[in-house]
């Protein structure tokens, strides 16, 4: 028989893993791991924020930065944008709107790209504190 002790360390490895995927699924997915938690309006919330972010940044036709790069902000804004989940992948898989001859539009564009991947990992850090049982 499994002493109380040795259940609770259990438990709390097991809610350390669960946590961990619901983090993983908020970040691929932006709202996915809080509809995993039934927080059903937090989640349609983050989707409709992040999603309406990146797209808009996509359709100015922002670039997305590469791994490669020569300085911090380059780094930072790779990790900006890898950060914003399938909203970073999707763009390099169904290609760019092509190159904005202006520079304006597609400046804006891409700080939009790397404003929803930090907005994405709140959301990501939200989820995380929810399945912890942190916050509510």
């Amino acid at each position: 028989m499994a002493s109380p002790t040795n259940l609770r360390e259990h438990d709390a490895k097991l809610g350390l893993v669960v946590s961990i995927h619901v983090a993983v699924a908020a970040w691929l997915v932006p709202g996915l791991g809080h509809l995993l938690l039934r927080r059903w309006g937090r989640a349609l919330a983050l989707f409709l924020a992040v999603g309406g972010l990146a797209l808009a940044g996509h359709l100015m036709r922002g670039e997305l930065y590469t791994p490669q790069s020569r300085d911090s902000f380059g780094t930072l804004g790779f990790l900006a944008d890898f950060a914003a989940g399938i909203f970073y992948f999707l763009p390099r898989v169904l290609g760019s709107a092509g190159l904005d001859l202006s520079g304006a539009a597609g400046s804006y564009g891409t700080r939009m790209i790397a404003t929803a991947g930090i907005v994405i990992l709140l959301g990501v850090l939200d989820a995380f504190g929810i399945a912890r049982g942190r916050r509510s």
